[in-house]
């Protein structure tokens, strides 16, 4: 049977890339994958929508994925056109763990 509401509340995590920008993620664990994934932060992307695919890239990962699959998840995501300005798949991993501990 599948779960409606979350095994545990939402996760929120905040990580200040070194020389970047600040990086927020709020998210929850539903049968141990992530869901409800939203990023947001003071960086920039382009184009802008690339936002959506990160998020995507994150939604249903297992809650145990580690740092480094996190960021191979998120560059496979993104295009080969897109720049990010002031964040990293790394960073992002990073504030992905940050909101599961």
């Amino acid at each position: 049977m599948t779960s409606t509401t979350p095994e545990h509340p939402p996760g929120h995590g905040e990580y200040k890339i070194p020389g970047g920008k600040l990086v927020v993620v709020d998210l929850a664990v539903d049968n141990g994958l992530l869901a409800q994934v939203r990023l947001s932060g003071d960086f920039f992307l382009e184009p802008p929508e690339a936002l959506d695919c990160i998020n995507a890239a994150l939604e249903g990962l297992p809650a145990e994925t580690d740092e480094a699959s996190i960021a191979r998840h998120v560059r496979q995501a993104l295009d080969a056109n897109v720049e990010m300005f002031g964040i990293s798949p790394e960073g992002i991993a990073v504030v992905v763990r940050r909101a599961l501990a």
